[in-house]
């Protein structure tokens, strides 16, 4: 199943692989943990950022 949200808690909580997207590009993809706890891209930390 593919879920698209902004609500990174329930992500986290409920997904076995996460993708973040910036404008219709792949910017990351992995586990939750790799993804929204240890994100490598500038980008996804600065979304993130604004979320945790």
């Amino acid at each position: 199943m593919l879920v698209v949200t902004h609500e990174i808690g329930f992500a986290k909580e409920v997904a076995d692989r996460v993708v973040f997207m910036d404008d219709g590009q792949v910017l990351e993809s992995g586990t939750p943990r790799e993804v929204l706890d240890s994100p490598a891209n500038p980008r996804t930390r600065a979304f993130l950022s604004r979320f945790l």
